[in-house]
């Protein structure tokens, strides 16, 4: 690990000064390679899938885990978009004049090394690879065990893009071990390592932040609400509810909590609670829910705090605006929350009062990923206040410093 890391520290000076149009090209590079290479990461794939399933692995990793045609070229088109962006790296805000003449500015550079640790998704290699890379950054990519041979087929593939565009090849390092103590060394490497980004779950989290000593941007659940309130469309708040569930159970963005104004209630629930059974999915309600609901469990205390993660939603019946943003405060993880509704005065006070790092109006929570907002990709959905909130994309792995210029003034 500490080679790696005094590679990547070397690796991160070059990338530093690498031109726009350097990194454009291994970034496209990358994207044929991958479209090219497509039967070879399908097999790497399905070994890693065959080893989850003699695990048992839950349904939902599964999902996390798998790599289709499909996803292979929607990493192939971000890889694209990303290299059509503007670079980032030397951009200024606008300069002011001090009463002395000096001429003060900011520009825009990287942060230098990032370690990301991830467990599962195959595609964050990708994702973190190409962000990375982007924004003039060195990375020390270190994924889960159960999509090692994915990972290192994908990590290859990046190693080859970087060759096809002359860019140092340590610039991306796939940690090549499956060993426990890798991920420790990792988070403790200060000499050489700037920023650690974690993508996992609690436990994972929980570890790296007693652990790290390395500052960490922190990844966590999203146990993601949604709120019909009492002016929503009928047909819209039904379809967004299906889709905010039902799109991907495994997905951070899934919704997990369901909010409904007492006043809609008896007209929305019945015709919900059918297409998602019919779905597959598991209702946990309130005891007002469950009055009109009689199918539904009774949920309990821990079913608001949860992410489920799976084809199970917790629904509750609100008398107010005011009761669903305390039900949010109390509960949410500050990932995603949505209200569906058509007054724009409880739109407004949504998403004023709702403090997470992404909070919509009208739009299911699935879309809470970097390449619905135009990011290209990400490298998750940061909960953090600092140093960035929200999909992690070029200039969440960028930051400031202060250039500034004269004519010889000297200080009094």
């Amino acid at each position: 690990m500490t080679i790696l890391g005094k590679q990547a520290r070397l690796a991160a000076r070059q990338m530093r000064n690498a031109s726009g149009q350097a990194k454009a090209t291994a970034l496209r590079a990358m994207a044929k390679r991958l479209v090219d290479q497509e039967k070879e990461l399908l097999e790497a794939n399905a070994k890693d899938l065959a080893r989850a399933r003699e695990n048992n692995m839950e349904p939902a990793m599964l999902d996390r885990l798998a790599l289709t045609s499909k996803m292979i070229a929607s990493m192939a088109t971000g890889l694209l978009q990303i290299a059509d962006m503007p670079d980032p790296i030397g951009s200024q805000t606008a300069t002011t004049s001090r009463p002395n003449g000096m001429r003060v500015a900011q520009m825009r550079v990287p942060l230098g090394v990032i370690g990301i640790i991830y467990e599962s998704r195959p595609n964050v290699t990708i994702d973190a690879a190409s962000l990375c890379l982007k924004s003039g950054n060195a990375t020390i990519l270190r994924g889960g065990s159960e999509a090692f041979n994915s990972n290192i087929a994908l990590g290859a593939i990046v190693q080859q893009g970087l060759a096809d565009a002359g860019l140092p090849a340590h610039a991306v390092q796939v940690v090549g071990t499956t060993d426990r103590a890798a991920v420790g060394q990792l988070i403790t490497l200060t000499e050489y390592v700037d920023v650690i980004v974690p993508r996992g779950g609690k436990g994972l989290i929980a570890r790296l932040a007693a652990e790290a000593k390395v500052p960490m941007i922190k990844h966590l659940d999203g146990n993601c609400h949604v709120y019909l309130d009492a002016a929503a469309d009928l047909d819209k708040a039904h379809d967004i509810a299906v889709n905010a569930k039902t799109y991907r159970y495994g997905i951070c963005g899934a919704m997990e909590t369901l909010l409904v104004h007492v006043d809609i209630a008896p007209l929305i629930l019945p015709r919900l609670a059918k297409t998602l059974t019919d779905k597959g999915v598991e209702l946990r309600g309130c005891e007002r829910t469950r009055a009109i609901l009689p199918l539904a469990l009774a949920a309990t205390e821990e079913d608001w705090a949860t992410e489920y993660l799976a084809p199970i939603l917790a629904i509750r019946i609100v008398d107010s605006l005011d009761e669903a943003i305390d039900h949010i405060a109390t509960y949410s993880s500050e990932h995603t929350e949505a209200i569906v509704t058509e007054n724009l005065a409880a739109a407004n006070r949504f998403q004023r009062e709702v403090d997470s790092s992404s909070v919509y109006v009208n739009l299911p929570t699935c879309f809470a990923d970097g390449f619905e907002y135009g990011l290209g990709a990400e490298i998750g959905i940061s909960t953090n206040r600092l140093h960035a909130r929200g999909p992690v994309g070029l200039d969440g792995l960028t930051t400031l410093k202060w250039v500034l210029a004269g004519d010889g003034q000297l200080r009094g």
